[in-house]
């Protein structure tokens, strides 16, 4: 395994990335600590990281592994890895598998995500195949039937089950339904999304002997983010030393946060990736250092550049361009992203603010930034699509238009609806005062997460 030295890496990103060349060009020759780097723009990113006329690579895309992160339909993104950088990738994240409680012998079923690009299934395949620990590896896979998994998971007598929340808890439905409980699994690894209590509660009818862990922190844009943290709370991690450097910025300045309990966003650079580099790259989440250990931090859930609403990620940006395609009469002044959870699923929540004199509810915003909401959209939301009481004219229509161009965007959304993973898509409509707004700098906030983080 290898990880560059930050200068080294700094230089080689300069000299042969067009994109870092030209992100670095007001800065001196010497700059080499990540804080005389600016913080990369994901959107300016990931539109210099095409196919075609890529600016992001330092080379030819001629030895490597292509997988596709969090993007759109219409606007892919895709995420490349060497041979030895997915090597190393693999081998850190298995390392830290031991942290979850993973022991020689233990029987591992993988109901990760494989296929169309996506890495996870793989990552962990391998991850686990690289961990210092003997294991045996059963790869079932996410999209499996209910009815295929069960017997594969007590026939081979499975101690851990790994996958996604969502995943995970269709699974242990099933179970409960058919009246059985799982007494083998002493393990559950989720990772891509939160697990939340009312979840947990499912679990444990299904799994009585297993305990829920997170598998670990990374992503397949950002790599190496969070290695688990033995303890009672799963959402803290430690940074993946020497491989990858965790930074906490301040919400308002921008500045790496330093001391215990004040929340940030997580910025990420890769000291093992160089044929796409990743260097003070927005890994979309918010953490703050917990003080308990070297390099331990506690993900508070994601930040505004991207939102996990159960098994789909989406990114502002996707909901900006379905708004300016539905749009065409220019009345949405102002847009968040609230995402709440209610009757143990995610929902999310468009919350679009219409001028004064345009309709929209008087005073009909939602909670404010920081409110804990647990119960569905609020009484000035428009569930599915539609419009308030007393609302002017044509904005159901356009509330059924946006909620169209976002689902054609993530078509996942409305598959995962008609799966029972997520509520439909709502509109709530409201004025631009509404709008939540962070309280130091009256910035706009872009991504309300509502849910119970513990």
């Amino acid at each position: 395994m290898s990880a560059h030295r930050l200068s080294d890496l700094i230089r080689f990103a300069r000299h042969n990335s067009p994109f870092y060349r030209d992100l670095y060009t007001s800065l001196p020759p010497g700059a080499e600590r990540l804080t005389d780097l600016p913080v990369v723009d994901q959107q300016e990113f990931w539109a210099a990281n095409t196919l075609q006329d890529n600016r992001v690579l330092t080379g030819p895309l001629s030895e490597a592994t292509v997988f596709k992160t969090g993007g759109t339909t219409g606007s892919p993104k895709f995420s490349v890895y060497t041979r030895d950088e997915w090597r190393t990738f693999v081998t850190a994240f298995g390392q830290g598998l031991v942290d979850t409680g993973l022991r020689p012998g233990h029987r591992v079923a993988d109901l990760f995500y494989a296929g169309e690009l996506y890495a996870s299934f793989l990552f962990v395949l391998d991850s686990l195949a690289h961990a210092p620990v003997d294991n045996v590896r059963l790869p079932v896979g996410g999209a499996a039937p209910a009815e295929s998994i069960l017997p594969t998971l007590r026939d081979l007598a499975a101690q851990v089950v790994a996958g996604t929340p969502t995943t995970l808890c269709r699974l242990a439905e099933e179970v409960v339904a058919a009246g059985e409980r799982l007494e083998s699994v002493e393990l559950l690894l989720f990772g891509g999304e939160a697990l939340f209590a009312d979840q947990r509660r499912l679990l444990a009818a299904a799994f009585p002997r297993a305990e829920a862990r997170s598998i670990g922190y990374a992503s397949v844009d950002a790599g190496l983010l969070g290695r688990p943290v033995p303890g009672s709370d799963a959402r803290v991690h430690r940074a993946f030393t020497p491989y990858s450097v965790v930074e906490i910025l301040d919400d308002t300045t921008g500045e790496p946060v330093t001391e215990p309990g004040r929340p940030g966003r997580v910025v990420v650079t890769s000291l093992f990736r160089r044929l796409m580099p990743v260097i003070r790259y927005p890994a979309g989440d918010r953490a703050e250092w917990t003080g308990t250990g070297p390099g331990h931090f506690r993900i508070l859930g994601r930040a505004e550049e991207g939102v996990r609403v159960g098994p789909v990620s989406l990114y502002t940006q996707d909901a900006q361009a379905a708004v300016a395609a539905a749009d065409t009469a220019g009345r949405v002044v102002g847009m968040q992203l609230v995402v709440r959870r209610w009757e143990g699923r995610d929902g999310l929540v468009l919350r679009l603010a219409t001028a004064p004199g345009d309709g929209g509810p008087e005073g009909a915003g939602g909670p404010s930034a920081g409110s804990a909401s647990t119960g569905g959209p609020s009484a000035g939301a428009a569930t599915g699509a539609g419009a308030p009481t007393g609302a002017a004219p044509g904005l159901a229509e356009l509330a059924r238009a946006v909620v169209t161009e976002l689902e054609n965007v993530r078509p996942l959304y409305p598959d995962s609806v008609r799966a029972g993973f997520v509520h439909p898509l709502s509109v709530e409509w409201a004025r631009h005062r509404d709008l939540a707004v962070n309280p130091r700098s009256g910035k706009l906030v872009r991504v309300l997460d509502e849910r119970p983080t513990a």
